[in-house]
């Protein structure tokens, strides 16, 4: 088989869609973790299209069915840490020697004091937080003051909670933007975060307009890679946003979860080659990071069918790749981020049936076995386990 008959890669990353524990977890807190294995064993999934992936050989969800249609494997987080940035990051080939730094007890005063000054009023909060709970604890006194919220959680992230009626969006952003130089470029935090929201005392909700400014990769990315290469990179959800747009030829903002598969779905129907890259958020920001069990089970029941709609759309030369770049187990007391290994599910034309590649030491094995596809790279970091998924004769 020549390379040209393997031409286009379309890559899903359900957000914090982990499968179990990494050895590590206790370091993190977060032994005990299974974020789809738990769910199941509170509410059974129905999972028919995913199951029929490999996802049931990977996690416990009861009895497996029959030989999965395509490659199915674990995959290990090598570098330190448990964030998105992180997670997306070493799939790219990009591994960290040392994670973005945390702030449990809060932001050194001398850095909220700069943002205040900074953009001419004063704050609220500057605490470890949920994001909603944050809304409910402090909504009113910033509606009354206009001060923004301010808030961190277990992950590298300064978020910046405002109301739109309070402070227009585009405000947020240069508030975010201004973060973004002190927090980020100063302080080496992973993302500064905008979380608008809206509605009125005891009944705010958090708006899509979210916006996330991250750092920039350190190294050449496998998107700044294929795109070198002059094949499109289409980004879409806040895949732009994690690699601070850098190696994106098409960047595509969601609002939902609904309308990234539909992004997806129009991407296909435009983009001949190349790489199309999605994260569905919803399953950690709405679901994981709010330990809303039901509403997880239910995203991931949705997505399992739009991703039965999408199967048959796959051309002879497409390989597809279902993924994760953390955890979050809702079922856990804990609503951050867990240290979790994640499934990886792979089919197409091409792809051997019941293929297993086990469990791999890296995500960076995923992103070097995209570049060997693309014929990019190598990546610095992972090794290709293309051979073991492409049916014979092998590439």
């Amino acid at each position: 088989m020549s390379a040209t008959l393997l031409d286009r890669v379309i890559l899903i990353v359900m957000d914090s869609a982990g499968i179990g524990e990494l050895p590590d977890a206790d370091v993190y807190g977060d032994e005990g973790s299974n974020t789809l294995g738990n769910i199941h064993r509170q509410i059974p999934l129905k999972l028919p299209t995913l199951r029929g992936l490999g996802l049931d050989r990977v996690v416990d969800l009861g009895p497996p069915g029959s030989d999965a249609a395509g490659a199915f494997g674990r995959m290990a987080e090598r570098s330190p840490g448990k964030d998105s940035v992180t997670g997306h990051w070493e799939i790219a080939g990009l591994v960290l020697d040392r994670p973005f730094p945390t702030f449990p007890q809060g932001f050194p005063q001398e850095m909220v004091e700069e943002f205040e000054r900074r953009i001419g009023r004063g704050s609220l909060a500057n605490k470890v937080a949920s994001g909603t709970a944050i809304i409910d604890e402090l909504g009113d006194e910033h509606v009354r003051t206009g001060k923004p919220i301010v808030y961190t959680s277990a992950d590298s992230v300064f978020q910046i909670a405002a109301h739109e009626e309070v402070v227009p969006i585009e405000t947020l952003y240069d508030w975010c933007a201004i973060a973004y130089d002190i927090a980020g470029k100063g302080a080496g935090i992973g993302r500064v975060i905008a979380r608008p929201f809206v509605g009125a005392s005891g009944a705010w909700r958090r708006t899509a307009n979210r916006r996330d400014f991250s750092l920039t990769p350190f190294a050449p990315t496998l998107l700044d890679l294929v795109k070198e290469s002059g094949q499109p990179v289409v980004a879409i959800g806040k895949i732009d946003d994690l690699f601070a747009g850098r190696g994106v030829t098409d960047p595509i903002h969601t609002a939902n979860d609904d309308q990234g598969v539909d992004a997806i779905e129009q991407a296909m129907d435009t983009t001949s080659s190349g790489l199309i890259v999605a994260n569905l958020v919803d399953f950690d920001t709405h679901y994981g990071h709010r330990n809303d069990v039901a509403g997880y089970a239910a995203n991931l029941e949705r997505f399992d069918a739009r991703l039965a709609a999408l199967l048959p759309r796959l051309r002879a030369g497409d390989v597809l790749f279902v993924t994760a770049d953390h955890g979050n187990d809702p079922t856990t007391p804990s609503t951050d981020h867990s240290r979790e290994y994640v499934p990886v599910m792979i089919t197409g034309g091409s792809i051997g049936r019941h293929v297993d590649i086990g469990m791999r030491e890296t995500f960076a094995d995923l992103g070097q076995t995209i570049a060997e596809i693309l014929g990019v790279g190598p990546l610095p970091n992972g090794a290709s386990f293309l051979a073991e998924i492409v049916r014979s004769p092998a590439l």
